[in-house]
């Protein structure tokens, strides 16, 4: 029996059974067509079955589909961290992969503990993070993050003296590093946009302060991009306009084909490890890092979002969407949230949103809110009637009696 994610056993809806999928749509068993309007939890970006993708998996499999890093070495990872120390900006050069966007945060964590543990300070225990912060589900991801709807489990340990969580306020911040400066080794963000925590955005300028203030007191700043990386917030990444320390990317990086991420760290926090002291090493090794087949996804994806010009998509999607969303109100909504391919209508009750989710899908769209937070972040490749269409659903349910 399956054990579906974030659901409670007993009381779950009975999941809508995918046979097939191309473009933008998902076919369910029962015949109906679904406009994906969340991309698979944000990854599909290029939509499903493209062709591009799809082949160069397969030419990848008929050499071989999968080969340990340990020891060994191949082709498309070592293409694709190449792509990936040309494409991201300034220093960030050194590609550590993994399988997960949980497990690339988990190492980019342990680095920033050890890349001060390296230089001989054993004191720097701590982690700033954000408020309503969202970082994956394994132990010290969740314990980084601040979402006890997701991770209350954590009640059982009780509070976690090495994790600060602060607002997104520049005076918090510099309350914070004026505290905790000499214990911190790290300031994890999701850079913009706040994904699970309900699709809060913010300003760049308290990114720009951040880095300031880690320049100033040797803290690493960590970008988590697993969400918000290939153009979802309207920047092809926002490290583009504040660079940091490590940049932690996964989701879209094989445009959603394969499960695959990767924490990529500049020179000074590379130049920490590098030594001919074993005991410097950085000792973690995940079994399915650099696999061959998600590499191949990988370098096609980016070389499809360049010379398709997506961030040209992406800003479309963004207009198409506040012209859409322009005039409309309604009494329950307390905000309208817009930036780059997300669209966030956040509800004053919860229960304003039960039954959306049926709604949507008899309107030929998947759909998929939580909490209080109605939401769609599509495919880049969506047609302005596609995008019309998802957006005059979510409109649609505040209309109707329901």
């Amino acid at each position: 029996m399956i054990w579906y994610p974030y659901e409670q056993m007993k009381t779950m809806k009975e999941p809508y059974e995918i046979v097939d999928a191309e473009g933008v749509y998902l076919y369910t068993k029962d015949g109906s067509r679904l406009i994906d309007s969340i991309s698979s939890w944000w990854s599909t970006i290029h939509g499903y079955k493209h062709p591009v993708l799809t082949e160069a998996i397969t030419a990848q499999a008929e050499k071989f589909s999968h080969v340990m890093l340990g020891g060994l070495t191949h082709e498309p990872v070592k293409k694709l961290a190449a792509k990936l120390e040309e494409w991201l900006p300034g220093d960030l050069d050194y590609c550590f992969f993994s399988d997960s966007g949980s497990v690339a945060v988990e190492v980019a964590l342990k680095m920033a503990l050890q890349y001060h543990m390296n230089k001989g300070d054993k004191e720097r225990t701590k982690v700033l993070s954000l408020t309503n912060s969202y970082h994956g589900d394994t132990f010290k991801a969740m314990e980084a993050g601040d979402d006890e709807d997701y991770h209350f489990v954590l009640e059982a340990y009780g509070k976690n003296e090495n994790v600060v969580h602060i607002p997104t306020e520049i005076p918090e911040l510099e309350k914070a590093f004026d505290e905790y400066h000499d214990s911190l080794n790290s300031f994890i963000v999701e850079p913009l946009l706040q994904g699970a925590g309900g699709m809060l955005m913010y300003d760049v300028s308290f990114l720009e302060r951040a880095r300031e203030l880690c320049d100033e007191y040797d803290v690493l700043l960590i970008f988590d991009e697993v969400a918000t990386g290939f153009g979802r917030t309207g920047n092809r990444f926002v490290a583009d306009l504040v660079q940091p320390d490590i940049l932690i990317l996964g989701k879209a990086l094989t445009g959603g084909y394969i499960g695959h991420a990767v924490t990529v760290a500049d020179h000074k926090v590379y130049d920490a490890f590098y030594s001919d002291d074993p005991d410097k090493a950085l000792m973690h090794g995940p079994t399915f890092m650099g696999n061959p087949l998600a590499c191949s996804a990988a370098l096609k994806s980016i070389e499809v979002f360049e010379e398709e010009d997506y961030m040209s998509k992406i800003s479309d999607i963004t207009r198409i969407m506040r012209r859409e969303m322009a005039d409309f109100t309604d009494p329950r909504i307390k905000e309208i949230r817009i930036m780059g391919g997300c669209i966030c209508i956040e509800v004053k009750d919860s229960s304003v949103l039960k039954g959306f989710r049926e709604f949507a899908y008899e309107h030929g769209v998947f759909n998929r809110p939580f909490l209080s937070y109605m939401y769609a972040m599509v495919p880049y490749i969506i047609t302005e009637e596609e995008l019309v269409h998802v957006l005059d659903t979510m409109k649609a349910w505040f209309k109707c009696d329901y």
